[in-house]
């Protein structure tokens, strides 16, 4: 039974403290093991033409998981498999070509252990990660990882604590040695995370979100200040380009700029575009990623784009887009 009377001096902050010390701790000891075994496992996952399995019981199983997330996610295709699960069906999810990671910081799990004679006689390789090379996983393993760590946070030292974070770490350092090893791309990441801020930020670009056709706001190199003005506010982008029929661009003209000929003391109404436009002006193509756009509007100070081919107009992109996108 658990006491429930508070002590009137007990400190959470300085407990909280000594576990991070102590995991801090258990971390700098995995230098050592980041060795010839370490690079052996990562060359037979490198070359696995298969998928990567990951099997762990209790907490080492919840560690399992994600570290198999984290290898799918980062161009090694993988998933966790509960061994007493395997046990009775899921093992015919593993084929011969697989590779097979095996967790447990002692090496003495009964439901993984009764596992590997039926992986070893199909000649899977396996990777085991425990805290003894000694145990009976670790002699069975084709390469063995080493996690050994000086003491758990847990003051009991029962609870799994600065030795799964251990094995979560180590799983952190072969996914992503994997991943530079594979070259992985920014885009090979947002192909596995379509959905949500993330796969929007990667995979969106500037044709998806841009204005075209009759939204584009734009008139012809003969008319007025007058008739720009009326035309930004049609449109309502905060500018207008100045192109001709072919709409072949010459020009663009934005708010800004009319407050810049405010201060000029222009007359709005007898000006021509042609005296105040900005020739050429900044574009982007529309194969371009919508957050590299974004990152060019930042950087200019601009909250309007023109997108185009050349001189060929082919759309207008704003800011606001980004945010209704949620690039931004």
């Amino acid at each position: 039974m658990t006491n429930n009377d508070l002590h009137p001096v007990f400190d959470f902050s300085e407990v909280g403290k000594q576990v991070l010390q102590t995991e801090r701790e258990g971390l700098a000891q995995l230098d050592q093991y980041i060795n010839d075994d370490f690079n052996r496992a990562c060359e037979k996952m490198f070359k696995c033409t298969g998928k990567v399995i990951v099997m762990g019981m209790g907490k080492s199983g919840h560690v399992g998981r994600k570290m198999a997330a984290t290898f799918a996610s980062t161009g090694t295709p993988a998933f966790f498999v509960h061994p007493g699960e395997a046990s009775h069906g899921d093992l015919g999810m593993v084929s011969k070509q697989d590779v097979v990671i095996l967790i447990s910081n002692s090496g003495e799990s009964h439901e993984i252990l009764a596992l590997i004679p039926v992986l070893k006689r199909q000649s899977i390789t396996l990777i085991c990660l425990t805290a003894n090379p000694e145990s009976s996983m670790g002699k069975a393993a084709d390469v063995h990882i080493c996690v050994s760590v000086p003491q758990e946070a847990c003051p009991l030292g029962l609870a799994p604590t600065t030795s799964t974070t251990a094995v979560m770490v180590m799983g952190d350092a072969l996914a992503v040695a994997l991943l530079q090893a594979r070259g992985f791309t920014t885009e090979d990441f947002a192909l596995s995370h379509p959905g949500g801020a993330l796969g929007r930020k990667l995979l969106l670009r500037v044709s998806d979100i841009m204005h075209t056709g009759s939204e584009i706001p734009h008139i012809s190199r003969d008319a007025s200040l007058r008739d720009a003005l009326l035309e930004i506010t049609r449109k309502n982008l905060g500018m207008t380009v100045i192109c001709n029929d072919l709409m072949k661009i010459e020009g663009i003209f934005t708010d800004g700029d009319l407050r810049r000929i405010f201060d000029m003391g222009v007359n709005v109404n007898e000006a021509k575009i042609t005296d105040v436009m900005t020739t050429g002006g900044i574009r982007v193509r529309p194969s371009l990623l919508a957050v590299d756009a974004l990152n060019i509007m930042q950087e200019r100070h601009i909250t309007c784009v023109m997108v185009a081919d050349g001189d060929q107009l082919l759309g207008v992109l704003h800011m606001h887009d980004m945010l209704r996108a949620g690039v931004v």
